[in-house]
Parts: structure tokens; C-alpha cells; sequence
């Protein structure tokens, strides 16, 4: 039987040897395409290509790409497991032609491949092309094309634009696409034309050939490209499944071993149905292993927000559906599996296994936790619908446990029925549609209006040359565009504001983590401020600037500057992150990774991967041993070379940079050695020092650090020293004599704070009540219809303390009812305590919520002890006051009244 690894290789081996170039999968994580949450086809690396933003030194390329579609326009995620075909995580395979070859050598090229390579018979094959519309025409070419190599006419169909077209967005390239589809069933009288794009998976969509013929306008005219480009994309798993002749994708050889792992850790071996829940669950683990352990591998960390929140939704959704198996089966458990199954395609995998590994632990524990919190808030909202007399968990408090505490809805339904209690699932779907609109908007991180004009700069201009790592001060420079709004202009005049496009330019543009370059532009009779310096397009650096004095036209010499001090604050701190991160991985362990960066002239900033908060020793360790390297001296060499040769050296890339087939390393001797376009020291000396201030936790199992170096470094240390010497004047003490003072000082208050304490609470046992001051416990309750009630306010009590005195009296009054009031800093809580012979007829948590909208708030609680907070303390009395009227209507309905 051949492999999957094997497929992938033959289709790549394949269009090699037809003058293909073979690119190596990109990243998860969509480098330089803000639009994208994931990667998710084989072509989002070659966008700026096809948009003829980015030259490469070939023309036709093939991938095996690896891809996710769980969020935004393109979410599998709930069908995952469901059927035969869903993933989140998959391998696209693909051919790309950036100009050169089109319709005829594409189809030709997927014919050979999957008849003559790939064997599959050409009467389960099905072709269809794009049927044609008012606007476009039908694709009788390629349609003609097919039969030419050898597809029967009648196996030929037409569609409209939802399957047979293809466009990048509202505008730019766009064309008419062809879709190879593969009939899998066993009867061949069922091969029929209905079946594509038809209901069910015996008849499937395998390859997918889109021909970009046109440019969409802005008014939405059409019009041919001047050099057409292909872009094609294959599932692997799908083509695994066929030559495999498997009844499934799940059924492939790449999963067996999670298969194997899954049946000896729960017992249950898979048997391939549909619409089996444990079946369901077993694919839905072995889905979910796989995307959680690329995405983490890729650098992405589970989060709320972003890329991060659904990596969290996949985790949680795989921990949900491994509880259903006979014994719970955790994606942890999985990854050695995965790596199994495919670190020979994907080497990364081993090497970042512990940090793999780590991550998801770190998660699955987390939300057991969640579960143990959210499942209690559960239990409390059914107490509290009960004592309302309802019998529906409302949609909106549904989302609420959903979104805020993680908990599934079908194990909310399993606690609710118990209960009696039903959801409202249509009111639930409501508020999902909601969230989900939200997500989508959000997933589109920057807007990219503008990506166009810009690119169209780009061609015009041509290439701009960046001369900023050297020569940074006075730097001749020609003003090669200027735009407002998206529109070019011929001048700036003073006052105006407008991004500017200069060649040469010194002017760093933000990427790699240092920020975009600020500074001054000077010409005869005129000067501007340079306020900002970003790329908006691939190789375009724009500058915003302001016209101070003069007027600035397209074509205008000018001198232009960054400031000196600026500039080399930035390199020290640039160069100074480079050497943090290699200590980092030195003294925490190989597993760390970067997961974001900053650096600007007065800081540096560094997000990194770690499941635990440094000791001081690991701090102190990693400040000295870059400092070490600073004290070394050690040169900072720049080189560009090939990737490949790059990769061979051991240079370190970041998982969310965009890299071309020529690349620039910085390397700090032997020590450190990164892919970087960054401006840098010469030698590390020039650093000066490196001091680490702060380091905290970013998210879960990322933490972020923040240090200064040179002159930012020397004003922190005089800031501490005139810091010192003010506490040494007014303590009197010498600076070494100062912990043990402060230490003193500290005991002192904790010892003031319990005395104070105490001082509360025998003035709160025997404080002001709604019925007066010094009265014991058992003479101020008030009898409501034979129920003893004890209401009292006692501020500055609060938490456990409030919840302890609450105990207390309701232990002296035997039987009855205890209401407390407190308000402190500004807060307001509210608790009521129930003596359990009285819990049936008067539960607190019914008790609390008649009370507490008085005072602003809600509150939930159990049976015999509820607590709500507020925001109106200047209503405390009244709620205190109202409890007798409260309890009696309690007492009323529990009479039927």
C-alpha cells in the first residue's frame, strides 16, 4: 500500500522534474497577511507574488502545505468528526504558475498526475468548469481541454460561480476554476452527474485548478490579465484515502497511531461509523491532536483573543469529546502520536516536542480547573431558576457559562436535566451568531484598504533601496511619491500630513519587533518631520511625514536624518534582545521560543514561551550572562546568504516573519545567530549594560519581559539610587541596614492590621443594626410570622470575615434567618445565612435576590448561604429594611398564596 508520505512525495517529485521549484511549507501563521487568521490553502505564501508585489527567481513552484480552517470565513470546526472529509488541520497539496504557463499545461499536468502517476480510473473521474454569467463567459476552454486529454464529454459539467469561481477578495485577480471529482462508491451504477457537488461523500471534490485570467476594478469591471497565473490545490488526505482505498480520511495510515494510542488508553476500539458518538469522539481527537500540536509548533499559544482563542476552542472541544470515550483520553496524550505519524514530513515537531507538550498540559489542567469552577456556577444558576419558580436556563445566561466559564453546553444539558430544568438553545444560537460575527470582524487584525494603491507605488517606483544600517544622518534622498487619503498628489505644503515614499531612505520601516523610524527631511527653502516609517506593501517603505516649513514636491531632493542617539539606542536594544533570547533558551531550556518582541530607542521588550514565573536565581542568571557577552566584546556580523544555507547554520527564525529565498543573519560570534533585518551594534560592547525590570506572566505559557540597555539602563540605576538615598535620609539607617528596616515595618503593619481586625468584629458582634446599637443577637431579631430575622449592617467587614460572623449569629439566634450589610472601600455586599431546618421553605439564594437589585446588584449562593455584591451603598438600610417584607412574601408563596 503506498503511504501518505509516499503521495506526497510523488506529487512534488512530479512537477520537479516539470520545472517546478519546490518551496517548503510556510508557517500557520500568516506572515505579512493581516487578513488571514491561518494559513489555510496552498497559495497564501505566494499572495504578494501573484499580486506582483513580491520577484522570485522562479515561475512555477510546487507545496504540500500544511493548513488550518477553524475560524473566520473558513471554520470546519463543528463538522470536524461529524463526517468522513472535515479537518481542521490538513496538507494542501499544489502547482502554481506566476505568469508562465496556463489552462492547457495545468490540466494536462493534473491529468498525467492522477491517471498515469496516481493510477485512478478514469471512469470514476468527473471535470467541471465554470458555466459562464452576464458578466463572465463560460470556460468552453477549458471544458475543451479535458476532453483533450482524455476525459469523455459527457463527464464535463458546468457551474455557476459558488463552485467554478474563484476571486482574492472584492477586487484584484480573479477566474474561472475546475474541480476534479472522484466517484468512491462501490455500485457504479450510482457514478451519476447528480452526485457532484451533490449531497453525501461517495462523489468528492479532490483537486481544485483555479486559472487567474482577470483584474476585478474597484466598479467591479473585469479585464484579462496581461500574464495569467495557475493556482491549484489538492487535499492530501483526501488522494490518501482514494490510493489507499480507505472508506474514510480517518481511516489513512498517518492516523493510525493516534488510533492505537487512543484505543490503549480508553479501551474502546474505533469501528468507523458515522454518527456514532464514540466513533465521533475518537475523529475528533485525532483531528484536534494534530491541529493543536502544528499550531503550537508554529508558535501560536492558547489565548481569549485571536489565533490564541481558537488554538483554546480546539484544545477545550478535544478534552470535551475525549470525556465521552470509556476513559478520558487528554490531546497531551496524543502528541508523541503525532510526531510519530508525521515528524519525518515535519522535523520541527521533534525538536519543539517538550514545548509542545508543556503547552497543552498547561491547558488541560487549566481547564479542569475551569471546569471545577464553572460546573459549581452551574449548580448555582439551576438553585436560582428553581427559586424562581422557572424550569429554563435562559440563552443569554447559557452563552454567559459557555463564553465565560468554558463550560460545553451538552454537559450543562446533562446537569440541567438532572434538575428538570431545559435550555434555551435557540436563544443560545442567537447570542453564538453574535459572538461569531464579532470573531470574524476581529480575525481581519489590521485593515489592508490600501494595500492596493501602495502596491501600485511599488511598481511604479521600483525598488527602494534601504541604506539605514550605515548611513543615517543627511542622507541625500528623492522624494519618489506622495499620498493623502489614497491618492497621489504632486506637493506637500506646510501643515499637511502625507506618507511618503523616499529612495534612498535611511528610515527604518516596522518589522522584525523594532519600531518604524522617526526624524527630519531638510531641502532648500523647507523641513518636515518624519513622524512614522511602516511597510504597507512587500519592499515598500512608506514614511509619514509632516511639512513644517516649505513646500515639498514629488521628485524634490532632500536630506534626510535619523537621530543619532535614537539610532543607536535602537541597535543596542535590537542586538540586546538577540543575546536575551539565546540566555533565555540557555538557562530555562531549549523549549522557550519567542513569541513577540519590541524594540524601540528607550526599551526593549520580549514575549517568550515559558509555563512557569522565573526564580530571582534564573533572573539574576540570564541578566549576567548577557551581560557577559556584552563585556566579551564579541562582533555583530550581517550576512545575507540563501535560507537553505541559513537553516544549515542554525540561524534561529521566528515562526511569524516572512522570509524570501535570500535572507539577512546577525550573528554575535559564535554565541548567537538569528535571521534578521533589524539595525544592529557593531560589537556587543557597545551595548553598554543590560538591566531586566519587569517579567510576568502575558498569557497562559507566555510570559513577557521588558529591560533596558545604555543610557535607558544608567537613568534607571540613578532613579533607583536617588530613590535609596530619599528612604536612607528619612529611615536614618545606612543602605545596607535598609531590607531589615522595611522588613520591620512590614511586621509591624501586619501586626496593626490584625489588632485592627479584631476591633472590627467586636464592634460588628455588637455593632449598629436597623433596630440600634449594643442589643445581643437574639434580642434584635424580629419575628416575622414565626421565623426569627436578624438584619444588621456592619461595614468595613467583609469575604470571609463577613461570612464567619454570618456563622456565628446564626448559630446563637438556633433557627432563623441572618441578613448582613456591609460596605467597604465604596462596595457593597450583601449575605444572607439560613438555619437548615428552615433551607426548604426560605433557601438564601431566593432570599438574596429579592434584595439585592435594591442596592444595584445580583448574587447567587446556595440554600443556606447566598452573597451578592452591589453598587448603591447609599441603599444598604433600605435593602436591610425591606428583608422582613421580603421574607414574608417568600413565606407566602411557600404556602401556595
Amino acid at each position: 500500500m503506498v503511504t501518505t508520505s509516499e503521495i506526497r512525495e510523488q506529487f512534488l517529485r512530479y512537477f520537479e522534474k516539470n520545472g517546478h521549484r519546490r518551496v517548503p511549507s510556510s508557517s500557520l501563521v500568516p506572515a505579512g497577511d493581516p487578513t488571514l487568521l491561518f494559513t489555510n490553502a496552498g497559495m497564501n505564501q505566494f499572495k504578494d507574488v501573484f499580486l506582483g508585489r513580491e520577484p522570485r527567481d522562479y515561475k512555477r513552484a510546487t507545496t504540500s502545505q500544511k493548513c488550518v480552517r477553524a475560524g473566520g470565513k473558513h471554520n470546519d470546526l463543528e463538522n470536524v468528526g461529524r463526517t468522513a472529509r472535515h479537518h481542521t488541520f490538513f496538507e494542501m497539496l499544489g502547482n502554481f504558475s506566476f505568469g508562465d504557463y496556463f489552462k492547457e499545461e495545468a490540466i494536462r499536468f493534473a491529468w498525467e498526475l492522477v491517471v498515469d502517476v496516481f493510477k485512478l480510473e478514469v471512469d470514476r473521474l468527473w471535470f467541471t468548469v465554470f458555466e459562464g454569467d452576464g458578466s463572465v463567459p463560460a470556460d468552453d476552454e477549458a471544458a475543451a481541454l479535458w476532453v483533450k486529454a482524455g476525459a469523455r464529454p459527457d463527464r464535463v459539467l458546468r457551474f455557476g460561480k459558488k463552485d467554478n469561481f474563484w476571486s482574492m477578495g472584492d477586487t484584484g485577480p480573479c477566474g474561472p476554476c475546475s474541480e476534479i471529482h472522484y466517484f468512491r462508491g462501490e455500485d457504479m451504477s450510482k457514478n451519476v452527474a447528480a452526485l457532484v457537488n451533490g449531497e453525501g461523500d461517495d462523489t468528492m471534490e479532490i483537486w481544485n485548478l483555479v486559472f487567474m485570467q482577470y483584474d476585478r476594478g474597484a466598479d467591479g469591471t473585469l479585464t484579462l490579465l496581461p500574464a495569467p497565473s495557475v493556482d491549484t490545490g489538492a487535499g492530501l488526505e483526501r488522494f490518501a484515502s482514494i490510493l489507499q482505498n480507505c472508506g474514510t480520511n480517518y481511516d489513512i495510515d498517518v492516523f493510525e497511531p493516534l488510533m492505537a494510542s487512543i484505543a490503549e488508553i480508553s479501551g474502546y476500539a474505533y469501528r468507523g461509523l458515522m454518527g456514532d458518538d464514540l466513533d465521533t469522539a475518537v475523529r475528533v481527537l485525532c483531528d484536534h491532536a494534530r491541529a493543536a500540536v502544528f499550531l503550537i509548533s508554529d508558535g501560536v499559544i492558547p489565548s481569549n483573543e485571536g489565533r490564541g482563542y481558537v488554538l483554546r476552542r480546539i484544545i477545550r472541544r478535544g478534552i470535551r469529546f475525549g470525556r465521552k470515550l470509556p476513559a478520558a483520553v487528554l490531546l497531551s496524550k496524543l502528541v508523541d502520536s503525532v510526531i510519530e505519524s508525521m515528524g519525518g514530513a515535519y522535523p520541527e515537531l521533534k525538536e519543539r516536542r517538550e514545548a509542545i507538550l508543556r503547552t497543552l498540559q498547561s491547558e488541560e489542567e487549566r481547564f479542569s480547573r475551569t471546569l471545577t469552577t464553572g460546573m459549581e456556577r452551574v449548580g448555582q444558576v439551576l438553585d436560582e431558576i428553581r427559586a424562581r419558580g422557572e424550569r429554563t436556563v435562559g440563552g443569554a445566561e447559557l452563552f454567559r457559562l459557555y463564553d465565560t466559564f468554558g463550560i460545553p453546553v451538552d454537559l450543562i444539558g446533562e446537569m440541567a436535566e438532572e434538575e428538570g430544568v431545559t435550555l434555551d438553545r435557540e436563544g443560545f444560537e442567537t447570542m453564538m451568531s453574535g459572538a461569531r460575527a464579532r470573531a470574524k470582524a476581529s480575525s481581519k487584525f489590521h485593515s489592508a484598504t490600501d494595500a492596493a494603491t501602495f502596491a501600485r507605488i511599488a511598481e511604479r517606483v521600483g525598488p527602494v533601496e534601504f541604506v539605514g544600517y550605515d548611513q543615517y544622518v543627511d542622507v541625500p534622498s528623492v522624494v519618489k511619491a506622495i499620498v493623502i487619503e489614497g491618492a497621489d498628489q504632486e506637493v506637500l505644503h506646510p501643515r499637511q500630513e502625507a506618507e511618503v515614499v523616499l529612495s534612498p531612505t535611511p528610515f527604518y520601516a516596522e518589522s522584525g519587533g523594532q519600531v518604524g523610524d522617526s526624524g527630519t527631511l531638510v531641502w532648500d527653502g523647507g523641513h518636515a518631520r518624519v513622524l512614522d516609517t511602516q511597510k504597507p506593501a512587500s519592499e515598500l517603505p512608506v514614511s509619514r511625514v509632516r511639512v513644517e516649513e516649505g513646500h515639498l514636491p514629488i521628485g524634490a531632493t532632500v536630506r534626510a536624518s535619523v537621530p543619532v542617539p535614537a539610532r543607536l539606542d535602537t541597535t543596542a536594544n535590537h542586538t540586546a534582545t538577540h543575546l536575551l533570547h539565546k540566555a533565555l533558551k540557555d538557562i530555562l531550556g531549549p523549549t522557550v521560543q519567542q513569541a513577540g518582541s519590541l524594540v524601540a530607542p528607550d526599551r526593549l521588550r520580549f514575549d517568550y514561551t515559558h509555563h512557569q514565573p522565573l526564580t530571582e536565581e534564573q533572573l539574576r542568571l540570564v541578566e549576567e550572562q548577557v551581560n557577559q557577552k556584552i563585556r566579551e566584546n564579541l562582533e555583530v556580523s550581517k550576512r545575507t546568504m540563501a535560507i537553505a544555507e541559513a537553516r544549515s547554520t542554525g540561524a534561529v527564525s521566528m515562526f511569524d516573519e516572512k522570509y524570501g529565498e535570500i535572507v539577512r543573519v546577525v550573528s554575535a560570534g559564535d554565541y548567537s545567530r538569528e535571521f534578521c533585518g533589524g539595525c544592529h551594534v557593531n560589537r556587543t560592547g557597545d551595548i553598554g549594560v543590560f538591566k531586566i525590570v519587569s517579567d510576568r506572566s502575558l498569557a497562559a505559557g507566555v510570559r513577557r519581559m521588558e529591560a533596558l540597555t545604555g543610557r535607558g539602563a544608567i537613568a534607571y540605576f540613578r532613579k533607583l539610587e536617588g530613590a535609596a538615598h530619599e528612604i536612607q535620609q528619612q529611615a536614618n539607617v545606612g543602605l545596607d541596614d535598609l531590607p531589615a528596616y522595611v522588613r520591620s515595618l512590614q511586621e509591624k503593619q501586619r501586626q496593626l492590621e490584625k489588632e485592627m481586625k479584631q476591633l472590627r468584629m467586636r464592634l460588628a458582634t455588637g455593632g449598629e443594626s436597623t433596630r440600634g446599637a449594643g442589643s445581643q443577637p437574639v434580642e434584635e431579631a424580629i419575628d416575622v410570622e414565626g421565623i426569627n430575622l436578624l438584619a444588621r449592617r456592619v461595614d468595613d467587614v467583609s469575604g470571609g470575615d463577613l461570612r464567619n460572623l454570618a456563622d456565628t449569629f446564626r448559630s446563637k439566634i438556633k433557627s432563623g434567618v441572618v441578613v448582613l450589610g456591609s460596605v467597604t472601600e465604596g462596595k457593597v455586599t450583601l449575605l444572607i445565612a439560613v438555619t437548615k431546618d428552615l433551607i426548604d421553605r426560605i433557601p438564601a439564594n431566593a432570599l438574596i435576590a429579592r434584595l439585592a437589585p435594591i442596592v444595584g446588584g445580583k448574587g447567587g449562593g446556595k440554600a443556606d448561604l447566598a452573597q451578592a455584591g452591589g453598587k448603591d451603598a447609599d441603599k444598604l438600610n433600605q435593602a436591610l429594611q425591606s428583608a422582613p417584607a421580603a421574607l414574608r412574601e417568600m413565606l407566602k408563596g411557600a404556602r401556595g398564596e
